[in-house]
């Protein structure tokens, strides 16, 4: 397994080291001493499944306060493309996104730490799985809008299938007022 830094600090690709043959292939998606020896200290606590047809798009979320996760996703079935953005207001990167192509062949996942905002658009029908550092929370759940034009994320569709839960998410300019309010409180 290899863990490989990305342009948003904190950020890691991490790819599998595969096994295949006839029969098929075999990587191994998690190993806590692997993490350790990586330096990492994150703790695991909930694992979330979701399946996507083509065209979705999902995001961008994330959960706030002390509800906050941390995510380790990958693609089981199918091909996304996934997406980390900085919301992190003392980052270097804050407002910063990159890009990621998960699919189910490579085995590639992405580690997405606290303070950052996630989603996928789903390339092809697809199942996708999220080990997540805290455990979900109705009342932290919040998001940005996943066509903000400030942001300029290119997600590669041109007619997405969007929830009406996340077409009326607020701007990035909105998300950061808030904030900036909530902060002088």
């Amino acid at each position: 397994m290899k863990f490989q830094t990305t342009s948003l600090p904190d950020v890691y690709l991490i790819k599998p080291s595969v096994f295949q043959d006839d029969r098929g292939h075999f990587f191994e998606s998690y190993n806590l001493e692997t993490w350790k020896k990586e330096g990492f200290t994150t703790d695991f606590v909930q694992d979330n499944q979701s399946f996507s047809v083509k065209g979705v798009v999902r995001g961008l979320h994330f959960q706030t306060g002390r509800h906050a996760q941390g995510k380790l996703v990958r693609v089981i079935a199918g091909r996304v493309i996934d997406i980390a953005l900085d919301i992190r207001p003392n980052s270097p990167t804050f407002g910063k996104y990159e890009l990621f192509d998960l699919d189910s062949k490579t085995g590639n996942m992405v580690y997405i730490p606290e303070g950052f905002a996630h989603g996928f658009v789903a390339i092809e029908d697809s199942v996708f799985h999220y080990k997540c550092t805290g455990n979900y929370c109705k009342e932290a759940e919040a998001g940005i809008h996943w066509n903000d034009p400030y942001l300029e994320i290119p997600w590669g569709v041109s007619n997405p299938i969007v929830s009406p839960k996340d077409q009326i998410l607020p701007s990035f300019q909105e998300y950061i007022e808030k904030n900036m309010e909530l902060a002088k409180v």
